[in-house]
């Protein structure tokens, strides 16, 4: 219970919103533009829109998950529709002009709200608008007090042509126990009838909750009164109230100086702003009907208010938070067959989440152009360039904080490589971090950066190669999956391996992953011993990728006491910018074996942990046992929820104990 901390504000709706705007809606499926007044309620629990013909339609703020204008909005396909918008003309300055709202009850399930303003940037001011009172971290953890004020606002929204409010709203809106709607409606002397209709006036805050006092009585007070009370007076002191919070309320394991108990002011305040009668409040006392509206406002919110802003210190090097990271970001369903999407990373990263994967392969001619897809599996794919763009537009979109893209790079053509390169550097532009900050050199001893200094940044994460010279292209197949080393081909004089040098996996090692990884069939098996392909793993990292990795390095992990000994007597101490993944039974494994060392590990150092591959059913597992010893990046399947979802409330957790 969090009665005694600050209460975080509803989000301010700007007035234009309130006032409306004219726009067209569109709908490719029925080709059908329709006039529209779209407009945000007053206290923003609704975006709707009223056609020509008084017909509205509602949209829960809370099921917004983006807002798009300009060249990311929907673009008519149908020839009907482009010619009513003159999109085949020149300068109709079309995209200036558009809007779309995506909402949906998950990441993959989405409806698309496509409207064209009668004026130029219109549409931008409600895209940046909207999505901010969407995200506000309110709308995500309102109080129970909300959701009833959200049907108040709603039943006075849709009213009939004269101006009242239908009796059989309170039917849809209530549909449980209609006998139970119409007593309640009696006991407010108002018209109960399925066509009556209640004026608004008639129908205020006051009389709306003793509507719901008489719908959902609650017997359960009586019986907090009747204990805490000798005489069960219809009313509770503000002594009584303290005992109850201080008693009850309050967990009795908190420590009294970190959380002092209710003071007497406190309670006085409480009972001020939830007791309905005036003459309870000069007397400090509550009813009843009171302690139900202080149960159900913000203040016995699950989550502390004051937590859900920004509140931790966000200027520790960046391996001392945990990372919110996704796995398979690409893949809207299963791991062995289904879609794969540019839109999961729009989604994912709205979300909240801060790395995000890519599997890269080979394109095929003419146009090799390098594509994202789940290797040997059924899974269809997706260009690597429309991922980027989809990560560029969407990054910071609810964050400031550095988002990392966590490379699984199968793409063994170095002219492929060096055009997902040159994608990464053309379409990110300023927000690819291509060099150490001046203050954070790449050197042993030196920490990582903190999110404030990399606010905005994008960071890659990909196998990295030291050239000192021409790299010495390479067409054979590497040797490393992710979290594994360098990978099995001939190094030139040219080139040198950051990491663990010369390091190969071992034969056990190597089947080891294999049957982890998941990846791999019987065709991909045939792959990996010949000289075709990568089967799963991935491949040498040409010049111009490894230039554009920094401060996150994968190398292979050989285990705790190796990397301290090597550590130790290279005089290479707290390389604080190298990682090391591992799949969740590998990390278990380590975790139950040798979990200070883990600890430990994770004080110099990143760790990134997957999920096994036998999960073809985007299951997640249990994150709590990774994050419990440090390790930053526990990716999980965005796809389904898991019993990770709470990881998605917060972009950067801080590491405590590490």
């Amino acid at each position: 219970m969090s009665l005694l901390n600050p209460v975080l504000q509803p989000p301010g709706v700007k007035a234009y919103l309130s006032q409306g705007e004219r726009f067209i809606r569109w709908d490719d499926e029925t080709t059908i533009a329709s006039p529209v007044i779209l407009r945000v309620d007053p206290k923003g629990y609704y975006l709707y829109w009223t056609y020509q013909n008084k017909e509205m339609e509602f949209l829960d703020i809370t099921s917004i998950r983006d807002t798009r204008f300009g060249k990311f909005a929907k673009m008519p396909k149908s020839q009907k529709l482009r010619d009513v918008f003159n999109m085949d003309f020149p300068d109709n300055n079309f995209l200036l002009k558009t809007l779309t709202v995506v909402s949906g009850p998950d990441m993959v399930d989405l409806t698309f709200h496509n409207f064209v303003s009668y004026k130029e940037n219109v549409g931008k001011d409600w895209a940046e608008d909207v999505l901010a009172l969407a995200k506000h971290p309110l709308m995500a953890n309102a109080s129970r007090s909300t959701f009833l004020d959200k049907s108040l606002v709603k039943l006075k929204m849709q009213l009939n042509p004269e101006g009242k409010i239908p009796v059989k709203n309170f039917f849809q809106m209530f549909p449980a126990d209609r006998k139970r709607v119409e007593a309640a409606l009696s006991a407010c002397h108002l018209p109960k009838g399925k066509n009556d209709a209640i004026n608004p006036e008639d129908f205020p805050e006051s009389v709306y909750k003793s509507f719901l006092m008489s719908l959902c009585p609650r017997p359960e007070i009586d019986e907090i009164f009747t204990s805490y009370h000798a005489k069960a007076k219809p009313y509770m002191t503000k002594e009584h109230l303290a005992k109850f919070i201080n008693q009850k309320q309050r967990d009795s394991r908190l420590n009294s100086l970190l959380f002092p108990l209710a003071r007497p002011d406190q309670v006085q305040g409480l009972i001020d702003k939830y007791e309905p009668r005036g003459i309870n409040v000069q007397r400090g006392q509550l009813s009843p009907e009171g302690m139900v509206w202080l149960l159900c406002g913000p203040e016995n919110s699950v989550l502390a208010q004051d937590k859900l802003l920004l509140h931790h210190d966000m200027t520790q090097p960046l391996n001392h938070y945990f990372i919110n990271s996704s796995h398979n970001t690409y893949l809207t369903a299963g791991q062995f067959s289904g879609l794969s999407s540019a839109e999961m990373y729009r989604q994912v990263l709205l979300a909240g989440c801060r790395c995000v994967e890519l599997d890269c392969w080979k394109g095929k001619p003419p146009d090799e152009e390098p594509i994202i897809t789940h290797g040997f599996t059924m899974t269809t794919d997706i260009c690597f360039k429309e991922a980027i763009e989809a990560i560029a537009e969407s990054a910071f979109k609810t964050s400031p904080y550095p988002v990392i893209l966590s490379f699984e790079n199968h793409v063994d053509s170095p002219r492929q490589q060096a055009k997902m390169a040159e994608y990464c550097r053309t379409i990110f532009g300023d927000m690819l971090l291509t060099e150490p900050l001046e203050k954070f050199p790449l050197k042993p001893g030196i920490p990582l950066p903190s999110p404030e200094d990399l606010r905005g940044k994008i960071l890659i994460k990909n196998k990295k190669n030291q050239f000192s010279g021409p790299p010495a292209p390479s067409q054979e197949p590497g040797g490393e999956a992710e979290g594994s080393g360098p990978p099995n081909v001939p190094v030139g004089e040219d080139t040198v391996w950051a990491g663990e040098e010369g390091a190969e996996l071992e034969e056990e090692e190597v089947e080891e992953e294999e049957e982890e990884s998941g990846s791999l069939d019987e065709e991909g098996m045939k792959k990996m011993q010949s000289d075709e392909g990568t089967a799963g793993l991935e491949v040498t990292a040409y010049k111009e990728m490894s230039s554009l990795v920094n401060y996150v390095q994968p190398t292979k992990f050989i285990s705790f006491e190796s990397s301290a000994r090597e550590l130790a007597c290279s005089g290479e101490k707290n390389r604080s910018y190298v990682i090391s993944s591992f799949t969740e039974l590998k990390a278990y494994d380590l975790l139950s074996k040798f979990s200070v060392q883990f600890v430990d590990y994770n004080k110099r150092q990143m760790s990134r942990i997957y999920p096994k591959g036998t999960r073809m059913d985007s299951s997640n597992y249990m994150p709590q046992m990774f994050w419990n010893a440090g390790c930053q990046m526990v990716a999980l399947n965005f796809q389904t929820m898991g019993c990770g979802p709470f990881l998605r409330d917060e972009t950067l957790r801080n590491q405590a104990g590490t």
